[in-house]
């Protein structure tokens, strides 16, 4: 058989992908890759007009000289005793706009396939050929235009949140030292008088920055919520113990009362 195919890449670029198992294995359509085995190397459904056969077996690429690539492929049937030897030669050639290539070869096939009409059996290996260099010629593309958004990305401003500077403090760089220094009684200038320069006591002045700007953190954490949102506290009932604990004394002494009455009425008469 003799096919041609154009791929819309460099020669250069698909020569690569061609000397790649790995990029040949992921651009053969529909192959199922064996764990472990080769690259190029699994199960293939094979479609002639409205049949199907399904191969089992390995393919090669190998590199000539004179810069073409030998395809050499041994395949059986999965359910059957057909046996399918591949040979071609791939020559790329320079193309407007990209690459042609152009396959030259045969294979023998026995079993199933060999039943089958020659022009379907030739046309669904040209289909194959077809979709496999233009899935290798997408592969090429994918990879240069992912390496193209590698180069620019530095030039476009992309920086890491690593590289991004923390903005300063909005408190002031010497926020800390005057907390320290107002702890200690001593200002920017020097220690602290009994008045501040408005002439109202630190204690009230102090009150009166808490009112302004808001209590502490710590007053935060252990003053109990006031306003709107202050727990209700839950209403005090007296239990049945507590009722029965001061009912036998009230008892007791009404019957103390009576006796003491009792007599004294005895002795009048």
């Amino acid at each position: 058989m003799e096919h041609q195919v154009f791929v819309p890449v460099p020669a250069g670029r698909l020569a690569t992908a061609l000397a790649d198992p790995a990029r040949v294995a992921r651009a053969v359509p529909g192959l199922q890759q064996d764990a472990g085995a080769p690259p190029v190397a699994g199960r293939l459904k094979l479609r002639v007009g409205g049949h199907s056969v399904t191969y089992r077996g390995t393919a090669r690429v190998l590199p000539q000289g004179d810069g073409s690539y030998t395809v050499e492929g041994d395949a059986t049937e999965a359910r059957g005793s057909g046996v399918v030897k591949l040979a071609l030669t791939l020559r790329l050639a320079d193309a407007e706009g990209g690459t042609a290539v152009t396959a030259e070869g045969g294979a023998e096939a026995s079993g199933r396939i060999a039943e089958l009409p020659a022009d379907a059996v030739s046309s669904a290996a040209a289909r194959l050929l077809t979709r496999f260099l233009e899935g290798l010629g997408e592969d090429v593309g994918e990879r240069e235009e992912a390496a193209e958004v590698a180069e620019t990305a530095p030039e476009d401003g992309h920086t890491s949140v690593f590289d991004t500077e923390i903005p300063p403090s909005s408190l002031g760089p010497d926020a800390d030292d005057a907390d320290d220094a107002e702890e200690s009684g001593e200002g920017a200038e020097g220690p602290a008088d009994d008045f501040t320069d408005t002439g109202v006591p630190p204690a009230e002045a102090a009150h009166a920055r808490r009112t302004m700007i808001g209590r502490s953190a710590e007053e935060v954490d252990h003053a109990p919520p006031r306003g709107r949102y202050a727990p209700v506290p839950a209403p005090q009932t007296v239990s049945a113990n507590q009722a029965l604990k001061w009912a036998a004394p009230a008892a007791a002494l009404a019957v103390a009362s009576a006796i003491v009455v009792g007599r004294a009425l005895r002795r009048r008469r």
